[in-house]
C-alpha cells in the first residue's frame, strides 16, 4: 500500500460525511466509507486490494480503535443509566432469548450452520449509532432511561458473545481469550481510575494542555495496543479489545480532552482505512450469483426489527424499540472477522451488511419519533403533568 492509494482512500471517504449531511437522510458515515471500498475493491474496479498486508493492518488499527470510540460511548457513568437497570435488563433478556429459536430457524431455511451468529445479530443493538442521533435529548425521561441500558447490555454482550458464535467449535478457547482481553482492559481501567481518585491524572492533564503534550491520548493508545496485541496472540479479535478498553476508558471517566482527540484521530484517519478496507474485501457480484443472499439479508435485518419489538408487549413505546435493532458495529465485525477467517459463504457476508442497512434505515425514521417522545416527557416532567401517550 503506497501513499497514492492512501491519498485516494482519504479523499474518496469524505463521500461518508457529505451522506450524513442531509437533514432527511441523516446517514452514519460508515455507509460512505463502505460505498467507496466497494468501489475501490473486489465489487468494483479493485484498485484496492484487501489482502495487502499493510492495508490490512492499518484496517485492523482502524477497527480496534473504532471499538473504543463505539466502548467510550457506552453511558456507564450516567445515572439514567441505574435507574431503569432492572427494565432495560429484562426487555434485553427478552430479546436475546426470542433470538435464538429466530437465529437457528434462519440458518436452518438458508441452510447454514450459522445458527449461533445469526442469533447474536438478532439480539445485537448499536448504542454507538443511538445516542448521536439522540444527541441534545434528556436522558432523565422514563423511555431513555429504561432505553440506555437495554442498549448497554445488548451491546457489551453481544460483542462478547460474537467471538464464540462464529466459531462454536472453539468456544473455549475463544472464551478463555476473551476472558484474558477483558481482564486486561479491567487492570487499565483500575490504573485510569487510581490515577484519578489521587488527582494525578488532573495533574498530567494540566502539564499536558499547557505544553500540548496529548499524554492521554498517548497512555490509552498504548493501552489499546497492547491489549489488541494480548488478543492477536490469543487468536481473539481486536473487535473486543478495543471495546472492552472503551468501556475502561468510560468507566474510568473519559475527558472531553482526549474524546475529540480520539475521535479526530479515529473518525479522520483510521475509522475510513478500516471501512473501505472492509467494503474493498466484499464481493457484492455474489449477491447476482447468489441472489437466495440478497433473500438472507432481509430476513435477517426484517428479523431483528420482529424480536426488538416484543418488548412493546412489556409496555415500551414502539419507537424506542425500533431504535434498539440499530445494528453496526456486530454486523461489521462479524463480516470482517468471517471473512478474514473464511468462514462465511459466497454473498453471506453481504448480506449480513444489508440487514445491517435495513435495520439502521428504520432507525432513522424512528429515531425522529423517539425524540418527539423523549421531548413530550421532558415537558410534562417539568410541568408537573401527566405526559401523553407515548405510543400514539
Amino acid at each position: 500500500m503506497g501513499f497514492a492509494l492512501l491519498a485516494l482512500i482519504c479523499a474518496v471517504a469524505l463521500l461518508g460525511p457529505l451522506l450524513a449531511l442531509p437533514d432527511r437522510l441523516r446517514l452514519p458515515v460508515v455507509i460512505g466509507e463502505l460505498a467507496v471500498g466497494l468501489i475501490l475493491g473486489q465489487s468494483g474496479f479493485r484498485i484496492a486490494d484487501p489482502g495487502e498486508p499493510t492495508f490490512a493492518f492499518l484496517g485492523q488499527i482502524g477497527f480496534a480503535l473504532v471499538m473504543v470510540v463505539a466502548g467510550s460511548h457506552v453511558p456507564i457513568r450516567d445515572p439514567a443509566l441505574r435507574r431503569g437497570m432492572r427494565t432495560g435488563l429484562l426487555r434485553a433478556a427478552v430479546v436475546g432469548a426470542a433470538s435464538v429459536p429466530l437465529g437457528f430457524g434462519i440458518a436452518q431455511l438458508f441452510g447454514t450452520d450459522h445458527g449461533w451468529l445469526y442469533a447474536v445479530l438478532l439480539a445485537s443493538s448499536s448504542a454507538s449509532l443511538v445516542l448521536p442521533a439522540l444527541a441534545g435529548v434528556r436522558t432523565d425521561v422514563p423511555v431513555l432511561e429504561q432505553l440506555l441500558p437495554q442498549l448497554a447490555v445488548a451491546d457489551a454482550v453481544c460483542i462478547v458473545l460474537l467471538p464464540l458464535a462464529i466459531e462454536p467449535k472453539n468456544a473455549l478457547g475463544a472464551g478463555l481469550g476473551a476472558l484474558a482481553v477483558i481482564a486486561a482492559a479491567l487492570v487499565a481501567a483500575w490504573i485510569a481510575r487510581l490515577l484519578v481518585t489521587r488527582g494525578v491524572e488532573a495533574r498530567i492533564r494540566a502539564v499536558s494542555r499547557e505544553h500540548s503534550l496529548a499524554i492521554e491520548l498517548r497512555f490509552w493508545l498504548v493501552v489499546v495496543f497492547a491489549v489488541s496485541a494480548i488478543a492477536s496472540a490469543l487468536h481473539v479479535s481486536v473487535m473486543l479489545a478495543g471495546f472492552a478498553c472503551g468501556i475502561a476508558l468510560a468507566a474510568a471517566g473519559e475527558p472531553e480532552r482526549l474524546g475529540k482527540q480520539l475521535f479526530a484521530i479515529t473518525e479522520g484517519l483510521f475509522a475510513p482505512i478500516f471501512f473501505v478496507w472492509l467494503g474493498a474485501s466484499i464481493d457484492l457480484r455474489h449477491l447476482v450469483t447468489h441472489p437466495q443472499a440478497i433473500l438472507l439479508g432481509a430476513v435477517l435485518g426484517l428479523g431483528a426489527l420482529l424480536v426488538h419489538c416484543i418488548p412493546v408487549l412489556l409496555r415500551q413505546p414502539w419507537p424506542a424499540a425500533v431504535v434498539t435493532a440499530a445494528q453496526l458495529g456486530v454486523p461489521i465485525a462479524a463480516v470482517s472477522m468471517g471473512e478474514t477467517l473464511g468462514i462465511l459463504a459466497s454473498g453471506e457476508g453481504a448480506a449480513i451488511l444489508l440487514g445491517a442497512m435495513i435495520t439502521i434505515g428504520a432507525t432513522t425514521l424512528a429515531s425522529r419519533r423517539l425524540r418527539l417522545v423523549a421531548e413530550q416527557q421532558g415537558g410534562a416532567a417539568a410541568t408537573g403533568t401527566a405526559p401523553a401517550d407515548p405510543v400514539a
